[in-house]
């Protein structure tokens, strides 16, 4: 089954070599949607990006740890589009459907080679974005999940191919390289609190 991307968030913490997909999604009519620092990359780069905090209609709060932690983004992952109760939620809701999701984390493991202070590591634990990978990955059988930028090439490729749809194996095996991801990126993490309370 091929699904029609539409809708595309994007947040990227490494924003190298972007340019060519900002070129493919713009090709393909997709509407992109982001915040921080991915949007103002987006936007200097001269391509159409709509803020997360407007699509959302809520501002990001505690200082950036509350972004995407939103219904209107998880509801645009998650839902069934095959489930008739959960397309009449989403047009209840007026949710559109997110149908591509592009995330790389915070680079946690680079902090903790170059700090000792607890709170600066703890502080770039990403938390929305491995949320929205998970999200995204359950839901391959209606969702595109792409977690690094080595993968960029072989999205536009499955584009270019489909005509701005993606395969259903082309979203399995993302989904199985994401969730690969988020289990090694919690092993860093739970490596770096047995190391520092010496648990064995």
């Amino acid at each position: 089954m091929k699904i029609k991307i539409k809708n595309a968030l994007l947040s990227l913490n490494d924003k190298e070599n972007i340019i060519p997909l900002l070129k493919t999604l713009k090709k393909f009519n997709i509407r992109i949607i982001s915040s921080g620092g991915t949007f103002k990359t987006i936007k200097k780069l001269g391509y159409h990006c709509e803020e997360i905090s407007k699509y959302t209609g809520f501002k990001e709060m505690l200082g950036g740890r509350v972004k995407t932690l939103h219904p209107k983004i998880h509801a645009g992952i998650l839902h069934d589009r095959q489930n008739k109760t959960h397309r009449a939620e989403m047009s209840k809701k007026k949710f559109p459907s997110l149908d591509l999701i592009i995330v790389n984390f915070y680079p946690f493991q680079k902090v903790v080679l170059n700090s000792k202070i607890s709170k600066q590591i703890i502080e770039s634990i990403d938390i929305g974005g491995p949320t929205m990978v998970r999200a995204a990955a359950k839901n391959f059988k209606n969702v595109t999940i792409i977690t690094g930028k080595n993968d960029y090439s072989n999205l536009i490729k499955e584009l270019e191919s489909n005509k701005g749809k993606t395969s259903l194996k082309f979203r399995e095996f993302m989904s199985s390289k994401a969730f690969g991801l988020t289990a090694y990126y919690d092993a860093m993490i739970a490596n770096w609190f047995n190391n520092k309370l010496n648990i064995k």
